[in-house]
């Protein structure tokens, strides 16, 4: 039998499974772990040469030289966006299928002989992210990264509806099941019919999904707790005349993960500073430009999600952040945080409505409810589909590999699940 592998390659942090000759399955881990986090970072060495690395290993890079490194996150939220033509790295210019190529090669390195002769089925979710966001295309680009990194025939299977069928494994009866898969970018939902058999079938009845998830809860804590002290909803002057706000745009950036290297660019930098000389707090202007300058995001990133997990098990928690002259100590109440995600939080809700809508059922059809991925753990998530469906068929588990195993599982049926 063949090996049969899935790979999720997710917006934050990317896993690879096998089916065993057994029929088992389980991650092929890094010496770091089973979740490899989906970043990659490029220096010039010592040699004057290009370096790169991915993973921790890139984590690492960046942090022993912050301000000669470039730090490449969220790849994967650009892969539906058609502005995105390339970037320029050290002097080259790079497409995305490129750099995604680059970190496939450094995330599957290890595993070559689990990869000879596999079937390999790959994730995607129901809707990528991106307001504008052409999912055709996203996935067209995926197809392309994977072939430009050594495996030009892969499947390709929806997200939530390989996590369904690694929850599936166990059913012993027929079942309607609604799989929600949270991401770091996307939010995804699959309606499900599963029959044990044997034969055992799957039968999709209804999908849907929406470009907001994690990253997006982040972004709410930056907005409210970080930006303001940075200058956001203060005002500045034009040749003494009314005051303006300074712009908005600058901390809509700032506080998104995949845009924050892009602030860097000399023009943006100018017109910062150029506002700054006329607004009414200049010093906080000054302190944004130094954390865009010192490329600081990733600290902040990190403090930022520690206290986003705190969150969930706990009423309140500290964020705690300091980089030369800004500093923060901030409590943040977990009702507090609720607030600020309620748009998000109704945009998932009206998700789940739609991939019932699209599954031709009501709430009362679902038997189970399966949870899984990181936000899924915020307790306001939770409680989205505990309204819904009742805390009794509420289930979650494998929030980090689920989707990977599924994969797999699907690689061995040779079953894939288009949107």
């Amino acid at each position: 039998m063949r090996p049969a592998i899935g790979i999720d390659f997710g917006t934050t942090n990317s896993v690879v499974a096998i089916v065993g000759a057994d029929g088992s399955v389980r991650t092929l881990r890094h010496a770091t772990g089973d979740v490899f986090r989906s970043v990659l970072c490029f220096w010039a060495g010592a040699d004057g040469r290009p370096h790169n690395a991915a993973g921790p290993a890139a984590i690492d890079a960046y942090l022993e030289e912050p301000l000669e490194s470039r730090l490449i996150m969220s790849m994967k939220s650009y892969l539906a966006q058609r502005s995105f033509t390339e970037t320029r790295i050290f002097g080259r210019a790079w497409g995305l299928e490129g750099l995604v190529a680059v970190f496939l090669r450094k995330l599957l390195g290890p595993f070559a002989a689990e990869l000879a002769d596999a079937r390999v089925t790959v994730g995607r979710p129901v809707r990528f992210v991106g307001e504008r966001a052409d999912d055709g295309f996203g996935e067209t680009r995926l197809r392309g990264a994977f072939a430009e990194a050594g495996l030009p025939q892969v499947g390709v299977g929806l997200e939530p509806a390989a996590a369904g069928h690694r929850f599936a494994r166990d059913l012993e009866q027929a079942a309607t099941v609604l799989v929600a898969d949270f991401g770091g970018g996307t939010s995804d939902f699959s309606v499900l019919r599963f029959d044990p058999g044997p034969p055992r079938r799957v039968t999709a009845l209804g999908h849907a999904g929406v470009g907001i998830a994690g990253d997006a809860f982040d972004y709410r804590i930056i907005d409210n707790v970080v930006s303001p002290l940075l200058g956001k909803g203060t005002a500045y002057s034009i040749m003494g005349g009314e005051p303006l706000p300074v712009p908005p745009a600058w901390y809509a950036s700032f506080a998104r993960w995949n845009q924050l290297s892009m602030m860097r660019a000399p023009r943006t930098l100018r017109d910062i500073a150029a506002v700054a000389r006329t607004a009414d707090h200049p010093e906080r202007l000054h302190q944004l430009i130094q954390l865009i300058e010192d490329d600081a995001g990733y600290a902040l990133y990190r403090a930022v999600s520690g206290v986003k997990a705190a969150l969930s098990g706990n009423e309140a928690a500290t964020l705690d952040f300091a980089h030369g002259d800004f500093g923060l100590k901030a409590e943040i109440a977990r009702r507090d945080f609720e607030t600020w995600i309620d748009p998000e939080l109704r945009r998932i809700g009206a998700a789940v409505d739609a991939a019932l809508v699209d599954a031709g059922l009501d709430a009362a059809a679902v038997d189970r409810v399966f949870l899984t991925g990181g936000t899924s753990l915020v307790p306001a998530v939770r409680r989205l589909f505990e309204d819904r469906f009742g805390a009794g068929r509420i289930v979650s588990g494998g929030e980090f590999v689920s989707v990977a195993e599924g994969l797999a599982l699907m690689a061995r049926d040779g079953a894939t699940i288009a949107a």
